[in-house]
């Protein structure tokens, strides 16, 4: 979660406000030991149908063997460890934007989710998720009985 604000003069707001929340962030992350809001990557979730959702998560400079992705008790945990041989790589950059910080997100799955699909092209980790609920547990309309006939509520 990035703060944005609209302002009249956007680049004394940046420059000025955005810099201090990120310092504040941090030291509040220092203290509590959670990552600051500024190093999580950012990430889209769209429902593509009844079933289907799909969550893409911005991740450039990453590659595949930096990335792990699991299920765990019903959470869905994405992490970024960067390569050792990265430290090395890190003379003559005048200025570095991307970050490069090591991560974890966490997401709640809905009961019977499943992690189906993961790809990682420009950029972005795409992630698709099933979820498939039984017919036993799908919402179901119960007829109601009258002394001359049925009373059936449709949906």
């Amino acid at each position: 979660m990035a703060l944005r604000t609209l302002s009249a003069l956007p680049g004394f707001s940046d420059s000025a406000f955005a810099d201090r929340f990120n310092r504040i962030d941090r030291l509040f992350s220092q203290l509590t030991g959670d990552s600051p809001v500024a190093s999580l990557p950012a990430y889209d979730l769209k429902k593509v149908d009844a079933n289907n959702y799909l969550l893409n998560v911005s991740v450039p400079g990453w590659k595949e063997d930096e990335l792990e992705i699991e299920t765990v008790g019903g959470n869905l945990n994405i992490s970024g460890k960067r390569a050792e041989n990265e430290s090395q790589d890190e003379q003559g950059w005048i200025y570095k934007g991307i970050r490069r910080s090591d991560f974890r997100l966490s997401f709640s799955l809905p009961e019977h989710a499943r992690v189906s699909n993961a790809k990682l092209e420009s950029g972005l980790l795409q992630l698709s998720i099933y979820q498939d609920i039984p017919e036993s547990e799908k919402p179901r309309k119960i007829a109601i009985e009258n002394a001359n006939n049925v009373i059936e509520h449709h949906a």
